[in-house]
């Protein structure tokens, strides 16, 4: 890879948590039972379709695709698919169906990805491209036993507990099919071939111009965020960093009606943006220096482009040109401050976010759209593009919300244990499964993170 490309280290696996059965359950028990036809099938017919679209994203991929792993961030595909079952089977099936037999009892230790508390050495995370046993055949039977001895539990009694174990694995689930399509699309861009992920053009993007970047007032005030449970949906969850809900109190602000372009970014980049320390935190412009940052992850240059550049996509290449009207992403932390204070503006907060988007539908550009790239805004009234597209840094340290308790025990170890030297991103991307979003979801890397699909919106 070009220095441009180079990534500082950073721990990412299975950063998220998951809600406390005793404090933010939203069913009960009998909600969810075997005597609650509704639940069962609900929550069944939820855990097929999960598993099904991993199966759909590595469809395309070979036996030797899944085996690249091409940067301390990311994991080989194979070993995703093989991780994700692992967590049903370690906190779903061993403790609630009492005749499980174990497809391998090697798999108990070799797929765990940070579980110190249960009790065996994990292998480092750096040897993952290196597990060439067991085969991608035996990954996928391993699955199918899982997925066989998953759906015998749902014939007997499920209580409370175990669906809710069940759908935070589903979700933990919909966390690796993102991650692994920001992994693999790092493998083919490492790859000297620069092989294409999905086949076939990007949808063509209407003809309309892209509208013009304005300023949106809030009033601010007394306000409440984090996650609200809604009696009213069967498999309503969220991450335990979601909670408790809680009362904030915003000054006056003003945030931009859409994401930060392509087009925008680029005019950064052409008034020395990343020559000016001025506009960089110190860390950040340390980094730019180390790495020879000088445009955002996946730009490359290419004069046979208008623009002198072109991008890099899961659909291959694409000169820069047409798709400057699309919002920047894969730029870290420190990018996106360096773009707002050179554009005399700052990042939103994430509770000022959360106070927009906690008032709009979760309709945006995800997964399911099969596009797997930021599409232009639309030009509606109000704030646009909130989700899906490209996950918006915030300025926003990642801790816990005021009265937040992790859990004990193994799963203690799922979120809190992260909230360390990260950023808060919210909205989702692209790549991220639409039913996996909502407004309170709070997504976290380090601050010079950038093979993620993240993107810049302003605020005032």
């Amino acid at each position: 890879m070009s220095n441009a490309q180079a990534e500082t280290a950073i721990w990412l696996a299975a950063r998220f948590a998951v809600r406390s059965p005793s404090r933010w359950s939203t069913f009960t028990d009998t909600e969810i039972s075997a005597s609650s036809n509704l639940g069962i099938s609900t929550l069944s017919s939820k855990y097929r379709s999960v598993r099904s679209m991993t199966r759909s994203l590595a469809a395309n991929l070979s036996a030797e695709d899944q085996m690249v792993q091409s940067c301390a961030d990311a994991s080989p595909v194979k070993w995703h698919q093989a991780h994700t079952t692992w967590f049903f089977e370690t906190f779903v099936l061993r403790p609630f169906l009492a005749d499980y037999k174990p497809f391998r009892e090697e798999f108990h230790r070799l797929f765990n990805s940070y579980y110190i508390s249960l009790g065996e050495e994990i292998p480092e995370k750096k040897l993952r491209s290196s597990f060439s046993r067991p085969s991608l055949g035996e990954v996928v039977g391993f699955r199918a036993h899982v997925d066989r001895e998953i759906e015998r539990l749902f014939t007997h009694s499920v209580d409370g507990e175990v669906s809710r174990r069940v759908i935070l694995g589903l979700s933990h689930e919909q966390q690796h099919q993102e991650l692994a399509l920001t992994d693999i699309k790092h493998a083919f861009f490492s790859n000297p071939l620069r092989p294409t992920y999905q086949p076939g053009a990007l949808p063509k993007d209407r003809a309309d111009q892209v509208p013009e970047l304005r300023w949106l007032d809030f009033k601010g005030g007394l306000t409440e965020i984090g996650h609200s449970p809604n009696p009213n949906v069967p498999l309503d969850f969220c991450f335990d960093n979601e909670a408790p809900r809680h009362r904030v109190y915003l000054q006056p602000f003003q945030i931009a009606n859409r994401k930060v372009t392509c087009r925008e970014y680029l005019e950064f980049m052409s008034d020395e943006g990343y020559t000016r320390p001025d506009v960089w935190l110190s860390d950040g412009w340390e980094i730019v220096k180390q790495a020879k940052w000088k445009a955002p992850l996946y730009w490359e240059r290419d004069p046979s482009d208008s623009t002198g550049w072109r991008v890099f996509t899961l659909r291959g290449w694409y000169g820069l040109s047409d798709l400057l009207d699309t919002a920047v992403c894969h730029v870290s932390f420190f990018e996106a401050d360096a773009f707002a204070k050179w554009r005399y503006c700052r990042l939103p907060t994430e509770a000022e976010w959360e106070s927009i988007a906690s008032q709009e539908p979760v309709q945006g550009n995800f997964l399911e759209a099969g596009r797997f790239h930021p599409v232009p805004a639309h030009g509606t009234s109000g704030v646009e593009q909130l989700f899906g597209d490209c996950w918006e840094w915030t300025a926003s340290a990642y801790t816990g919300y005021p009265g937040y308790k992790p859990l004990l025990g193994s799963l203690g170890e799922y979120n809190a244990k992260f909230m360390s030297a990260q950023m808060i991103l919210r909205g989702g991307s692209c790549v991220t499964p639409a039913d996996h979003m909502r407004a309170s979801y709070r997504n976290f890397f380090p601050p010079a993170t950038r093979w993620q699909f993240s993107g810049i919106r302003l605020a005032n």
